[in-house]
């Protein structure tokens, strides 16, 4: 009986490579950088980071995961669920914070893959996972309430602070930079619509440029980026700092790890591979990101995880390979070298329409529309998690939402314990 040959997305051999799966591999690839542009630029800019920087986690990483990782395809950059913790650690110590944390979480990524934790981390329950992303879809639109209407308020505060702070201040708002936001948003989302294998993002902010071109509407531009890459990051670190970090790079650490699981899973999923994660393929994808999240934190650039728009883009392109991957991170380079006048213009309020565009898209409505049906445990889990993203942090949401089924797990033992019929003693 022959030997059975590795799958493709398992082995990947030069030899058997086809000219149909270079064609796919370079199409999926510049989908997913044309995604990556606008995504990458809003997430550095919310996290309070120069906007390239967000572009260049992918740049950075994206040769480390082709190589090391388990699913070829998925592609990584920066993301929403990191965004609490980047943004938080650089607002208490400048660019040196994002540094500081994505490495550490790095170095966590990689003792979970020691220590075999990878299938351990999955079973954090799905409402859960859904309640974070919906916390984190409405801290996305909230925060961005002052660029999409162009407020000019203070900034800090909580979520809701925030919040309040924007909505009483709404009658002072710019209509030309409101119309460019939203244009933007409409944009994004009528493509979404109607064009399901387009870059989404960019013809919102294509459609953006072009109406205030036409109608002369004008707002702050991103400006001059940086064409090279950035040089190592240069901070000190004290003792103080590492017990600081620790916790936040921590929740970090545990939120992308089930992110980045998950989208993996999903994207084999979306390609016809319906079989469970094996554990060690979980455990080799956390060691991956593990190591090339060290080398982004390195440069100062943020966190990477899976992007689940960006891999599912290049599967629909055709990219099927880890060439795919390294498209994706030299067509992003060369959009910068090539076509930087053009990204220097986009306004700063179309990257908000970009980042609360991707706010709604994370509010996960189905999950909404289900509550009333869904079982009362996995109902205040879900509850629990959005509110204290908005209310606590990030890294607590989870820990709150899962302890919610620890609660009816200690329930159920204690009621079953009562019930159970009592000993009858001997005469």
């Amino acid at each position: 009986m022959p030997k059975p040959q590795p799958a493709a997305w398992q082995a990947w051999s030069p030899i058997k490579y086809s000219g149909r799966e270079l064609a796919g591999d370079f199409t999926g690839g510049l989908v997913a950088a044309l995604i990556a542009l606008p995504y990458g630029l809003a997430m550095a800019t919310l996290m309070g980071l120069p906007p390239t920087m967000g572009l260049m986690t992918s740049v950075l990483t994206a040769p480390i995961c082709a190589f090391l990782g388990r699913n070829p395809v998925l592609i990584g950059g920066t993301s929403t669920v990191t965004v609490p913790f980047i943004a938080a650690a650089v607002l208490a110590q400048g660019p040196a914070g994002a540094a500081k944390i994505t490495i550490v979480a790095g170095i966590f990524l990689m003792v979970f893959c020691v220590l075999r934790w990878g299938s351990f981390i999955t079973k954090v329950p799905l409402p859960v996972v859904s309640g974070f992303s919906c916390g984190i879809g409405a801290m996305m639109i909230i925060s961005q309430l002052k660029s999409l209407f162009g407020l000019k308020l203070l900034g800090g505060g909580s979520m809701l602070d925030q919040l309040w702070n924007a909505l009483s201040h709404l009658s002072a708002l710019n209509w030309q930079v409101t119309a460019l936001a939203f244009t933007t948003i409409i944009g994004a989302a009528l493509s979404g619509r109607f064009l399901p294998n387009a870059p989404a993002p960019m013809l919102g902010i294509m459609a953006a440029v072009a109406f205030g071109n036409l109608f002369g509407w004008h707002d702050k531009e991103v400006g001059a980026l940086s064409l090279s890459l950035p040089p190592l990051a240069n901070f000190t670190w004290s003792p103080a700092d590492t017990l600081q970090m620790i916790p936040s790079a921590l929740g970090l650490a545990v939120v992308s790890s089930v992110n980045l699981l998950i989208t993996s899973r999903v994207v084999e999923h979306f390609r016809g591979r319906h079989q469970h994660l094996k554990r060690s393929d979980a455990d080799r994808e956390l060691g991956a990101y593990g190591i090339a999240n060290l080398i982004s934190g390195l440069f100062g650039a943020p966190f990477s995880v899976g992007i689940p728009a960006r891999s599912l883009a290049n599967v629909r392109c055709g990219g099927s390979t880890r060439v795919s991957n390294l498209a994706h991170a030299a067509f992003i380079m060369l959009f910068l070298s090539a076509g930087s006048a053009l990204v220097a213009h986009i306004p700063i309020s179309a990257l908000a329409g970009v980042t609360a565009w991707m706010g709604f898209c994370l509010l996960d409505w189905s999950t909404w529309s289900r509550l009333p049906r869904m079982r009362r445990t996995d109902a205040v889990a879900f509850i629990l998690t959005v509110a204290s993203v908005l209310v606590v942090n990030a890294a607590i949401s989870v820990a709150l939402g899962c302890g919610v089924y620890g609660v009816r797990w200690l329930y159920d033992r204690l009621t079953q314990t009562a019930a159970s019929p009592q000993a009858v003693p001997q005469s």
